[in-house]
């Protein structure tokens, strides 16, 4: 028997979740899952990856507590493209579907699954213009005489001594 994780977020105190929990579990009704666990973060915004109730939901799923992920919209996920593509391809890796009820996807149809491929190519698109815009800018800052890097410091003159270096190393190895 398949388990459900019910996800629903409000960023302020001022907002509801109910609107999210009825129709999720409207949801869960109509497609006949029972027992779903519902996980619930009042007051959190969806950038703040340390939600309490989402830490819990990712400790059961690492737990093997949950087999299939339910929310209201992405967004309730998560905002940044960088942790949501790093959160699917977990719940890729560890068999998870995941649907968004308002937005018709669902990771265990080949539509969900496109979409999903989708986001990692606009991800990857994003990165890529990222790295041509600071190019660009560094280019133009040399251009126009600029000194980039970190400023020149006291020490810079001078040869370092090596064991400061070993001395440090084996302290991170212990």
């Amino acid at each position: 028997m398949k388990k459900y994780a019910l996800y629903c977020r409000v960023s302020s105190a001022e907002q509801n979740t109910e609107t999210q929990l009825v129709a999720l579990r409207e949801y869960c009704q109509r497609m006949g899952y029972q027992n779903a666990r519902e996980y619930v973060d009042d007051g959190f915004s969806g950038k703040d990856q340390n939600r309490p109730a989402f830490e819990r939901l990712l400790a059961d799923i690492r737990a093997g507590r949950v087999d299939c992920l339910i929310c209201w919209k992405l967004d309730r996920i998560g905002r940044s493209l960088k942790h949501l593509l790093n959160l699917f391809e977990e719940f890729k890796n560890r068999g998870i579907e995941f649907v968004s009820i308002t937005q018709n996807i669902n990771t265990s149809t080949p539509e969900g699954q496109m979409f999903l491929q989708l986001l990692g190519v606009f991800s990857e698109y994003e990165r890529g213009l990222i790295v041509s815009r600071t190019k660009s800018g560094l280019e133009r800052a040399r251009k126009q005489g600029k000194k980039l890097g970190r400023p020149f410091g006291s020490k810079d003159g001078k040869r370092r001594r090596k064991s400061g270096y070993y001395a440090r190393w084996q302290k991170k190895s212990k």
